[in-house]
C-alpha cells in the first residue's frame, strides 16, 4: 500500500460542526491505520468570507478532539502562483475559456441542462471573444476529454469508476476576485502535498469526475477516494453552516464530551473496522 497522506481541507467561514469533524476523524483513522500522515489544509482563497479567528478556531477543534496535524498547516491564500502556474497550463492547453456570466444568467437559460446539484453551465461564452467584464475561466470539458481520452478513479465503495467529463458541466476552475476556484485548487494542492487518499464526505463524489480531468491535463498524481456518509441531524437534512448546525464549540460548553463526540461519529461513518487498502 505504501505511506499513506490524507488532508483535512475546511474553509474558515465559522466553527466546525459534527459533519466536519466526522470527515477529519476518518482521515485521521485511514492515516493512522496505515502508519502514514493527516494533514490539515485551510481553504480561505474566498477573501471576504474566510476570517483568521476562524481558522484559529478550527485548530483549536481539532485539538479537543485529539487531532493534531502531522506537519505544517498549509492556506491556499498562500499558494496563489502555483495556481497561476496551472491555469497557464490548461490556457496553453486550450481547454478554458473566459465567462462573463452570473450564477443568475445560468439559472435563468431555459435551455440550461442540469446535473446532480441543478443547473449546469450551458456553455453560453464557449465561443464569446475575451471580454474586461470576464468574471472567471471555465473548463472547455468536452476539449478537454478529447485530449485526454477515457479516465477512472478508484473509490473505496464503488471500486474503479469511469469518469464522466461533462456530469457538472463546464466547471470554473478560476474567479477573478480570488484568481482561482475549488475543482482547480483542490488538484493542485492535493499533489503538493502529496495526499494518497481524499477522504471527504459523499456530496462530493460527483466533484471528483471533473477534478480527476484536471488531474489528467496537469499531469498530477491520481489519489484514491473515500466518500463517507453525511452526519444529518433530526430531521434527515445533511448539517450544514448555511443551515446552523450547532457548531462543536456549542456543543463543548454544553457539557458534551470528546469521547461522547468521536462515539456519535463512529455510529455513522464507520460501520466496520478501518481498512486500508
Amino acid at each position: 500500500m505504501g505511506h499513506i497522506v490524507t488532508r483535512f481541507a475546511p474553509s474558515p467561514t465559522g466553527r466546525l460542526h459534527l459533519g466536519h469533524a466526522a470527515s477529519a476523524r476518518l482521515g485521521w483513522q485511514l492515516a493512522r491505520a496505515g502508519g502514514g500522515r493527516w494533514l490539515v489544509r485551510i481553504e480561505d482563497i474566498d477573501a471576504a468570507r474566510c476570517r483568521d479567528d476562524h481558522e484559529a478556531a478550527i485548530l483549536e477543534d481539532l485539538a479537543w478532539l485529539g487531532m493534531t496535524p502531522d506537519g505544517e498547516v498549509l492556506r491556499q491564500s498562500e499558494r496563489r502562483a502555483a495556481y497561476s502556474q496551472a491555469l497557464d497550463r490548461l490556457r496553453a492547453l486550450g481547454v478554458v475559456y473566459p465567462c462573463q456570466c452570473s450564477r443568475a444568467d445560468i439559472a435563468a437559460a431555459a435551455h440550461a441542462p442540469h446535473g446532480p446539484d441543478g443547473p449546469l453551465y450551458p456553455g453560453t461564452c464557449r465561443t464569446r471573444p475575451a471580454s474586461p467584464d470576464n468574471a472567471a475561466w471555465r473548463l472547455d470539458t468536452a476539449r478537454a476529454a478529447r485530449l485526454t481520452g477515457p479516465l477512472v478513479f478508484e473509490d473505496a465503495e464503488l471500486g474503479r469508476v469511469d469518469v464522466a467529463p461533462s456530469l457538472l458541466g463546464d466547471i470554473v476552475v478560476a474567479r477573478r476576485n480570488a484568481g482561482v476556484a475549488y475543482h482547480l485548487a483542490v488538484v493542485v494542492d492535493d499533489a503538493h502535498q502529496g495526499v494518497t487518499d481524499v477522504v471527504r464526505g459523499e456530496d462530493l463524489r460527483a466533484s471528483t469526475h471533473p477534478q480527476r480531468l484536471l488531474q489528467a491535463l496537469l499531469g498530477l498524481p491520481v489519489p484514491r477516494y473515500r466518500h463517507h456518509a453525511l452526519m444529518r441531524g433530526p430531521d434527515g437534512q445533511r448539517l450544514s453552516k448555511r443551515d446552523g448546525a450547532a457548531t462543536l464549540a456549542s456543543m463543548r460548553d454544553q457539557g458534551v464530551t470528546t469521547k461522547q463526540i468521536l462515539t456519535s461519529i463512529d455510529a455513522v461513518i464507520f460501520t466496520d473496522t478501518i481498512s486500508v487498502r
